[in-house]
């Protein structure tokens, strides 16, 4: 591995981060114990489908030295208005649905009675001061080793489960997918909606890459970034077949369905583990888990705050320097007390608390794939920069298909 590459080396392990979280523990899992392997090729596609737009984050930042951000200012007005508003609209469930499942995990290992919601808002003031003292680049490189160890754990408990599946039902008793049924279709969409990650989280991985060229004083060669993010990416499409496997090996054929409670669900998952690795494993697991949930909640809420600074400054141009530099905090206080009304109501359900934020980035995956689509393409990018031929026709063709999938779920949604 050259000194260039090393150089590079990091907003694409910081991606995976924030992505193998509740898509992956979570919906991943959900998919197998419920439906088999039978949604194993939708995970793969979906993967493939939203390839290309998150791709163009760090080839956009390797390009320009700028994020995303300064690329839909660079677009117009109506995209930064536009951004803005898809933001504002997720970013709530979004922070809410992570902190919840993080919740669960501490209420299952601390085998405590305190509500889940308590829990939330501990873990947040908690999340919210790390921030704000800065001491969140220490836990962040402690969280690569933790994905890691948990990739492992995953791998080890797939091949030991493929050995001794559960097979305990009536084959004839096993539930399959129906496309004509209400609750899988909106499953199918909840489980689309963050696989592998919300489309939202480009943006965050390309002010990460500037953030990391700041702090080398390096800009990588397009190779370099792509290599870095590709590790990351291919990493967490392969670790949501393996919680997808984990769930149809362990589950779907043993009659056990996963909790809506919080507590429950969590216990569960962690067993997914423990019954094939061993009871020694428990305490290796439950850590791996926490943490890895823990870095998504910490993560998303360190982005949300950083990249509303200069969103902000772009929706309000008349706002001074030293103003604009206040609103890091202050959108820090902002998504905690949303995401913390949010949990408050949606608490004693975590399960419909995670299918509304994941169906609310479905909705508006196309739109942000739009987005950056325009932006690898904008003429402050150079030509040796830009997408071939296959990237550029497979994102056209991924952002007609997630824009037909959209629009016709509002209509089967709400009008249908």
């Amino acid at each position: 591995m050259n000194k260039n590459l090393l150089k590079s080396l990091g907003p694409g392990l910081l991606w995976a981060g924030a992505a193998v979280g509740v898509s992956h523990l979570v919906q991943s899992t959900r998919a197998g114990a419920n439906y088999g392997f039978y949604l194993v090729g939708l995970v793969i596609l979906v993967n493939l489908i939203k390839y290309p737009f998150f791709e163009f984050a760090p080839r956009y930042a390797a390009a320009t030295g700028e994020s995303l951000i300064d690329a839909y200012h660079r677009i117009g007005k109506w995209a930064i208005n536009l951004y803005a508003f898809l933001t504002f609209s997720t970013m709530f469930t979004i922070q809410a649905a992570v902190t919840l499942v993080t919740a669960g995990l501490i209420k299952n290992i601390l085998h405590t009675n305190m509500h889940i919601a308590t829990i939330s808002f501990i873990l947040l003031i908690l999340t919210l001061l790390l921030l704000w003292i800065g001491k969140y680049s220490l836990l962040d490189k402690f969280i690569k080793i933790i994905i890691i160890a948990l990739s492992i754990s995953t791998l080890i408990a797939v091949i030991s489960a493929a050995i001794h599946p559960v097979t305990t039902s009536d084959p004839s008793q096993l539930r399959i997918f129906n496309w004509t049924s209400t609750v899988d279709i909106a499953f199918l969409i909840a489980l689309a909606g963050w696989m592998p990650a919300p489309i939202d989280v480009a943006v965050w991985h390309s002010y990460w890459s500037v953030e990391k060229q700041t702090q080398t004083g390096y800009r990588p060669d397009l190779h370099s970034a792509l290599l870095d993010f590709k590790i990351g990416y291919f990493g967490t499409m392969l670790l949501a077949v393996g919680f997808l496997s984990l769930g149809a090996l362990l589950m779907y054929q043993s009659g056990a369905t996963f909790s809506s409670k919080g507590g429950v669900f969590a216990g569960q998952l962690i067993s997914l583990y423990t019954t094939t690795i061993g009871q020694w494993a428990y305490l290796v697991i439950a850590i791996a888990a926490f943490t890895t949930m823990f870095s998504t909640t910490l993560t998303c809420l360190d982005a949300y705050s950083k990249v509303l600074k200069p969103t902000t400054g772009y929706l309000f141009p008349a706002l001074s320097t030293k103003t604009l530099n206040r609103f890091g905090i202050f959108w820090l206080l902002v998504v905690v007390a949303g995401a913390l009304l949010l949990i408050f109501k949606f608490s004693k359900n975590m399960k419909q608390m995670v299918d509304l934020a994941t169906t609310l980035s479905f909705v508006s995956a196309p739109v942000l794939a739009y987005l950056n689509y325009k932006a690898v393409h904008l003429s402050n990018v150079p030509d040796k920069y830009k997408p071939d031929t296959f990237l550029k026709i497979l994102a056209q063709v991924s952002i007609v298909i997630l824009g037909v999938f959209s629009l016709g779920y509002v209509i089967w949604r709400f009008f249908w």
